[in-house]
């Protein structure tokens, strides 16, 4: 049986601030590149699906040598990228059938703040995927997905859930709090009444509870790909 696990990515290539200006966006290459390497070299084959089929939109400036390493890892991922021909071809999230995958991964980047965190296709495949007991891990800005799940009476499947995401502090250290409409920690907490659990800015740190995997920022994407694959084994 062919093992697979599906990428779920924003479509949007910016992020709306709270002055109404566009700042350009999409998703973080490392968050994106090191799970896909890793996923495919433990033998699973990758989907992907994006609000509307559109193809994803890479966030430049993670692919500048001070976000990516380096100027050889920059270029490295940029190649691995271009030939990864499942993400330039995404499904519509619609048209996911949850029964062919194994894990559903959703990486960072601004871009899930612009749309995936209001979008209902994606709220229902969070909730089914939870409720099947599959695997369902989102890194950085990624649970800003999570939010779409909350219905016009405030409920939630993730409400009370112990997880993690970018940060405040991070956010604070990027120096893009004063520009946002609104943080993820905050949402998380207020809206999902989430059990956020912070772990030191910018370093690795994961949190699973029960089937919901999430990592915190892009230097977490690695290691909670790990941790998949050690749930998968």
């Amino acid at each position: 049986m062919t093992k697979k696990i599906l990428f779920v990515i924003s479509a949007a290539d910016h992020w709306t601030l709270k002055d109404g200006t566009r700042r350009p966006s999409g998703f973080w290459a490392e968050e994106v590149v090191l799970p896909y390497e890793k996923f495919k070299a433990a033998g699973y084959d990758i989907a992907a699906a994006t609000p509307g089929g559109v193809s994803p939109t890479v966030d430049e400036l993670s692919l500048r040598p001070e976000y990516a390493g380096g100027e050889e890892n920059a270029i490295r991922m940029r190649a691995a990228l271009a030939e990864a021909a499942e993400l330039a071809k995404p499904m519509p999230i619609e048209d996911v059938d949850l029964t062919e995958y194994d894990a559903v991964f959703y990486p960072g980047g601004f871009g899930p703040m612009e749309d995936l965190s209001s979008d209902t296709a994606s709220a229902k495949l969070l909730a089914g995927t939870l409720k099947s007991g599959k695997i369902l891990a989102l890194v950085c800005h990624g649970p800003a997905a999570l939010l779409a799940t909350v219905d016009t009476r405030g409920a939630s499947p993730f409400h009370g859930y112990r997880l993690t995401g970018f940060s405040n502090a991070e956010e604070a250290l990027g120096g893009v709090s004063d520009q946002a409409k609104w943080l993820l920690q905050d949402r998380l907490e207020q809206e999902l009444a989430a059990d956020y659990v912070e772990g030191a800015s910018y370093q690795p740190h994961t949190v699973t509870d029960r089937n919901l995997y999430t990592g915190q920022n892009p230097a977490s994407a690695a290691p909670l790909a790990d941790e998949v694959l050690k749930a998968l084994a």
